[in-house]
């Protein structure tokens, strides 16, 4: 059986991704989403939640922008002089390598961001992170340890891209960053291969297989009906960004912004909801992975 998560990361970034998000979910194919507890919209993607009882909502944990849900005083390596993340997931990085960061001040904002979820009612299917940063080898277990507490589960990004080549020639003006997504996928899955053993161990569920960081910035119906056409047996998971374009959404450092809302028109495009149906493939969220690996 094939089984799909289609997540949307960055619920809670601005109204218009979030009812991007919604959208999504009751007009296409999308399943789940995560919620950034530190986003500025966060309150309205809690109650569009509450409104969509079948969209699986997990957490968003950011750790490189925005200010902590902590209070800065509490989580010192964390921030800048300001209060404020520093900026970057490289930035984290270099406070990694530096033996600056100090991971009890990683494992109390993570704690922070969850219960914030947990107070607006969000009862969390899963752990995920802006610009994959649980990915990184001293802070997944914090990540893993943290799903296991609160019995949910973790996004593990093995992701194998496919259709390198013809997503390259459609894109070509944009080869440089594609090709860094590329690498990025490939490290991602590196690091998600060696933490399999922890995440078995813990008993905490993940899908087997992972698109989407090759595709970010880049997922229109073409490479969405690509992936769906070679989706493997087992468990995936495709991540997406989905959003409409405002004042607001301009404002924020993300770079996706006129490309959600070509991710919202493929995901909620009928020829999309009609393969899926002709494939065979079971759209999920996390609740439903015990046993789908």
């Amino acid at each position: 059986m094939k089984q799909l998560i289609v997540n949307a990361d960055d619920f809670g970034l601005t109204e218009s991704v979030n009812r991007g998000v919604l959208e999504a979910h009751r007009r296409g194919i999308l399943t789940s989403a995560t919620l950034m507890t530190n986003g500025a919209a966060f309150e309205s993607a809690a109650a569009l939640a509450h409104a969509a009882p079948r969209l699986g909502v997990g957490v968003h944990l950011n750790l490189s922008e925005g200010r902590p849900v902590s209070d800065p005083g509490s989580v010192p390596s964390l921030v800048d002089e300001r209060g404020a993340f520093y900026g970057s997931p490289a930035r984290l990085l270099a406070r990694i390598l530096l033996g600056e960061l100090r991971l009890e001040e990683v494992e109390r904002e993570c704690r922070a961001q969850i219960e914030k979820a947990c107070r607006a009612g969000i009862e969390a299917t899963h752990l995920d992170s802006h610009k994959h940063v649980h990915m990184l080898p001293p802070i997944f277990p914090v990540a893993l340890r943290l799903a296991r507490e609160y019995g949910i589960g973790v996004r593990l990004g093995i992701e194998r891209p496919i259709g390198f080549g013809r997503l390259l020639g459609r894109n070509g003006g944009a080869a440089g960053q594609l090709l860094k997504q590329y690498a990025a996928a490939r490290a991602l899955a590196a690091l998600a291969i060696h933490f399999q053993e922890q995440l078995e161990q813990a008993a905490v569920e993940a899908p087997t297989h992972f698109y989407g960081i090759v595709q970010t910035g880049f997922l229109d119906r073409a490479e969405l009906e690509a992936i769906l056409w070679n989706l493997p047996e087992g468990s995936s998971e495709l991540m997406c960004h989905p959003g409409y374009v405002d004042g607001a959404l301009g404002q924020t450092p993300t770079r996706l912004v006129g490309q959600r809302e070509k991710e919202l028109a493929a995901l909620t495009d009928p020829k999309i909801r009609n393969l899926v149906a002709f494939l065979g493939i079971q759209l999920i969220d996390y609740r439903h992975l015990v046993g789908a690996r």
